[in-house]
C-alpha cells in the first residue's frame, strides 16, 4: 500500500465530491455574497490546529473545504466583483488545472515536458500574432505582469549594457535612467529596485488631461538627463493604466525611442489583449512597435491564476539574457521544442500554458473577443449612467473598462462599504488628479447589463 495514493473507493468518492463542489459553486454564484462575512473562529482554527499525524481522509477534507475554505474566500466569480483588474476564470479552467496537476510537467527543458513545450510555444506564437510581433519574437509565460516586466527590463539591460552578464552594474559608468509615467504600475519601480537601477533613476513623467504620458515632457526629461551625464536607457509605456485605463500615445513614444535609441517596453498587462478587437487597434496598435511587451492571460483571457507573459520582439535577446549552460540538464536540440529554462529565471515551472491553450480550444478566439468587447460596452454604459445621474461625477474618460467617479458629498470609503454590505457590488477606491473617488473595473465576463443597472440604481438612490 502506498500511503500517498487514494484507494479505488477514495478516488471514486473524491471525483464525485469534486464534481458536486464545482457544480454547487457555479450554481450558487447568483445568490452568493461578493465579499463574505469572515468566520474568524474557523480561520483561527486553521492556524491553531496542529497538522494531523494521521490523515483525516477524503470526505473530512472535502468537508473542511466546504465549511471553512469556500465560505471565507472572496467570490471573484461574482458578476459584480468589479474592484480590481481581475476577472473570474473561464469555465474550463478548473478541469485544465486538474489535468496539469495530474501530469505535473516541469516546463524547464523539453525532455521533461515535450507536449507542454509545444503547447506553450503555440500559445506564445498566437499571443505574438495578436500584438503584431514578427515571427522572430519569443516569449515565456510568467507568474504575472510584474514578473514579466522584471524579465523585460532584465532583457533590456543585457541588450544595452555591454558585458552585463559579467559585470552587472558594478562598473565605472554613468547611471542608467528608465522613464515611465506617473500613472504607471508600481511593478516598474519594483523592477528598477530589484535590478539595481535604483528609484532615484526612475523618471515619473507627467501625464496629459487624459492621463496619458506627456511625450513632450518625456523628451525634455531625456534631454536633461543626457546634459547631466546620465544614460537614458529604457521607456516603459502603459497600455491600460490600473487607475483610469488610459493608453499612452504608443506610436509617438515609439518614434521618440527610435530617435533616441532607447528600449521601449509596453506594460500591456491590463489592456493589450483588447487588441483582439479590431476596433481597439487605432488606439493601441503601437504595441507592435515595442521591443518587449507584458500581457496577462489571467486577465482578459480569464485564465485562472497565475498566467502572465512577456514577449520580446527579437527573441534572441530574451534568450541571451537568461540562458546558462548546465551539463546535467543538457539534451539534444529539437527544432520543434523549446527549453524554457533559457528564456526566464526559473528552472522548475508548472504548465501554465495548458489552461490558456485549453480555453482557446474549448471556446475559440471569437468567444474571448466577444467577452472583451462586452466588458468595453458595459464600461461605457456605466460611464454614461454616471454622467446622467445628478450627484455623480465622472473623474476620468472611460478609455477601456475602468470607470472612475465620485459621489458628491459622500466619503468614497462609506459608499464602498455600503455597496459591499448590501451585496450590490465590490468596487474599489481610486485617486484621480488628487481627488479621491471610486473605481469600477469591468474585467468580468459574467457581468451583465442588469448588474450595471443595479449598481447605477443604488448609486442614484
Amino acid at each position: 500500500m502506498n500511503e500517498l495514493l487514494l484507494t479505488d473507493d477514495e478516488r471514486d468518492r473524491a471525483g464525485a465530491r469534486l464534481v458536486a463542489l464545482l457544480d454547487g459553486y457555479e450554481r450558487g454564484l447568483p445568490k452568493a455574497d461578493v465579499l463574505p462575512a469572515l468566520d474568524r473562529a474557523r480561520l483561527t482554527e486553521l492556524l491553531t490546529t496542529p497538522m494531523p499525524e494521521r490523515g483525516i481522509g477524503v470526505d473530512a477534507l472535502f468537508d473542511r473545504w466546504e465549511d471553512t475554505i469556500l465560505p471565507n474566500s472572496t467570490t471573484v466569480a461574482h458578476p459584480r466583483f468589479l474592484a480590481y483588474v481581475l476577472g473570474p476564470p473561464n469555465g474550463i479552467a478548473p478541469y485544465a488545472e486538474a489535468v496539469a496537476a495530474a501530469i505535473n510537467q516541469n516546463c524547464n527543458f523539453w525532455q521533461l515536458s515535450p507536449a507542454a513545450s509545444v503547447v506553450e510555444r503555440a500559445v506564445l506564437e498566437w499571443l505574438a500574432s495578436v500584438v503584431g510581433f514578427p515571427p522572430t519574437s519569443k516569449g515565456i509565460l510568467t507568474g504575472g505582469g510584474s514578473l514579466a516586466t522584471l524579465q523585460a527590463l532584465t532583457t533590456a539591460l543585457h541588450d544595452r549594457v555591454p558585458d552585463f552578464h559579467a559585470t552587472g552594474l558594478q562598473r565605472d559608468a554613468a547611471p542608467l535612467v528608465v522613464y515611465t509615467s506617473v500613472e504607471a504600475h508600481r511593478s516598474v519601480d519594483k523592477a528598477a529596485a530589484i535590478l539595481g537601477i535604483g528609484l532615484d533613476n526612475v523618471r515619473h513623467v507627467r501625464t496629459d488631461e487624459r492621463h496619458r504620458m506627456d511625450v513632450h515632457a518625456l523628451r525634455a526629461a531625456i534631454e536633461q538627463d543626457r546634459r547631466d551625464g546620465l544614460r537614458p536607457w529604457c521607456v516603459v509605456a502603459t497600455c491600460g493604466t490600473v487607475s483610469t485605463g488610459s493608453v499612452d500615445p504608443l506610436d509617438a513614444i515609439a518614434d521618440l525611442c527610435a530617435a533616441e535609441d532607447l528600449w521601449l517596453h509596453v506594460d500591456g498587462a491590463y489592456g493589450a489583449l483588447f487588441l483582439l478587437s479590431e476596433d481597439m487597434r487605432p488606439l493601441m496598435g503601437g504595441c507592435a512597435r515595442a521591443d518587449s511587451i507584458t500581457l496577462d492571460p489571467h486577465k482578459l483571457l480569464f485564465a485562472s491564476l497565475e498566467a502572465g507573459c512577456v514577449l520580446v520582439r527579437d527573441g534572441a535577446k530574451l534568450r541571451d539574457a537568461h540562458a546558462f549552460d548546465s551539463s546535467y540538464l543538457t539534451v539534444a536540440d529539437d527544432e520543434l521544442m523549446t527549453d524554457y529554462m533559457d528564456y526566464g529565471p526559473q528552472l522548475s515551472r508548472n504548465f501554465k500554458a495548458f489552461k490558456v491553450w485549453s480555453a482557446l480550444q474549448a471556446f475559440g478566439v471569437e468567444a474571448f473577443r466577444a467577452a472583451n468587447e462586452r466588458t468595453l460596452e458595459l464600461a461605457q454604459r456605466l460611464g454614461r449612467g454616471i454622467e446622467a445621474t445628478p450627484g455623480l461625477t465622472l473623474l476620468a474618460p472611460v478609455t477601456l473598462t475602468a470607470v472612475c467617479f465620485a459621489v458628491d458629498g459622500a466619503s468614497p470609503a462609506a459608499v464602498l462599504e455600503t455597496l459591499a454590505a448590501e451585496n450590490v457590488a465590490l468596487l474599489g477606491p481610486v485617486v484621480v488628479a488628487g481627488k479621491r473617488g471610486i473605481r469600477a473595473c469591468i474585467t468580468n465576463h459574467r457581468t451583465s447589463t442588469a448588474d450595471i443597472d443595479l449598481i447605477l440604481e443604488r448609486l442614484h438612490r
